[in-house]
């Protein structure tokens, strides 16, 4: 292994960002294999490096943009005077117009973070935020989405399983009419189902319903809730013990 090292180390290549140009496969095809690998290692290292410093001037970016919104009094940052002065500060950056907006996303990523570590909850919700951060409406949200698809592998599980209307009525009163192990699957379906839509449920933000939807939006989750309501009650009168009479 050391032998290998000392190999690699005698063909190093030195890049520099100084002046890094962009290599064709021309520039490196009669290279060494020894030289070509020291050439990767040395990108890949270079580029390690640089992005662990890209990482902390973005987030030193945010800090500053925080700090301008304390002093505007404008923790949303939407007053027209913290956005002036913000377009200025990325004004004469003097980059193409679609890597500002990567930069800018990637800041209000960091901003998001920063500011839920300096403000109370209560600081929070008077100006109108969320409490979550950012990262962890990402996880919210990737669990959000395991859960729907979930409930598509689910739901698709128990219309397979499910038998069509004629197959049904010749089954009423005969369970022979199906495999036991088709009918095992059906329930085992059915109870997955219903702990897949009891997840989902789980899932609704209070504060979202709360304070960022409109009236027409909360009107039509309300419609749907009752919706919701009238189904379970009706399978509930399926699942719930008939009451026994004198």
């Amino acid at each position: 292994m050391s032998a290998e090292l000392d190999r690699r180390k005698r063909h190093a290549v030195d890049v520099s960002l100084d002046d890094l140009p962009t290599l064709q496969l021309e520039d490196v095809a009669d290279e060494s294999e020894g030289t070509l690998v020291a050439r990767g290692a040395a990108y890949a290292k270079e580029y390690a490096v640089v992005q662990g410093k890209a990482t902390t001037l973005l987030k030193n970016l945010a800090v500053t943009q925080v700090a301008l919104r304390v002093k505007y009094d404008d923790m949303r940052g939407q007053s027209g005077a913290y956005r002036a002065v913000v377009a200025d500060m990325y004004a004469g950056l003097g980059l193409p117009e679609e890597r500002v907006d990567q930069m800018q996303a990637t800041v209000r990523y960091h901003i998001g973070n920063i500011i839920r570590r300096h403000m109370t909850p209560r600081e929070l919700e008077e100006a109108g935020l969320r409490p979550e951060t950012p990262i962890e409406r990402q996880r919210d949200e990737r669990a959000a989405r395991a859960i729907v698809l979930q409930a598509h592998k689910v739901t698709k599980a128990v219309e397979e399983s499910t038998p069509p209307p004629r197959s049904r009525k010749k089954a009423e009163g005969d369970n022979s009419a199906q495999p036991a192990g088709h009918v095992v699957k059906a329930t085992a379906d059915h109870l997955r189902l219903a702990e897949v839509a009891l997840n989902m449920l789980g899932k609704f933000d209070r504060n979202v319903i709360k304070t960022h939807m409109t009236d027409g939006q909360r009107a039509q989750l309300d419609k749907e809730l009752r919706d919701m309501e009238r189904r379970i009650a009706s399978l509930r009168k399926l699942t719930q013990k008939p009451s026994s009479k004198g």
